[in-house]
């Protein structure tokens, strides 16, 4: 079984060593959300993309996030997220994409996940190659 604690062990072995193969990481990722995570109430998956300087320097970010909402005995704990971010430079042609979508927008994740893979904010970065890529989680 699948726990929030084990998450991202579980999904970096899914997906092995090839982390910048962009489209690779998302297939595995949209069947990462279709399993079960013990505890979890609500599939709570993002799509994210646009320049930001979360790293001090203005990169554009390009990632996956699915959120783990922790219940403890008596109620909500917190949230933790595992990401699948992919930083390139901001080049021309990603200058105007930014989007921020929810799947919980959405009747399923199937929905959803045709959704993303029709926007240009999606399509135009998976022929692109990121100057680094990581899978990480972290409580927010």
């Amino acid at each position: 079984m699948i726990t929030v604690k084990n998450a991202e062990s579980y999904l970096k072995d899914k997906i092995g060593d090839d982390i910048d193969g962009i489209k690779k990481v998302w297939d595995v990722f949209k069947e990462f959300c279709k399993e079960p995570v013990e505890g979890e109430e609500d599939k709570q998956i993002l799509f994210e993309c646009g320049i930001y300087d979360f790293t001090g320097e203005e990169l554009f970010h390009f990632g996956f996030v699915r959120q783990f909402s922790i219940i403890e005995d008596d109620g909500y704990d917190h949230m933790e997220q595992l990401h699948c971010e992919f930083l390139f430079k901001p080049i021309d042609v990603l200058s105007k994409l930014e989007v921020v979508e929810w799947s919980m927008d959405y009747n399923d994740l199937e929905a959803f996940f045709n959704h993303i893979e029709n926007l240009q904010e999606f399509k135009i970065p998976l022929n692109l190659k990121p100057i680094s890529s990581e899978i990480y989680q972290e409580e927010v």
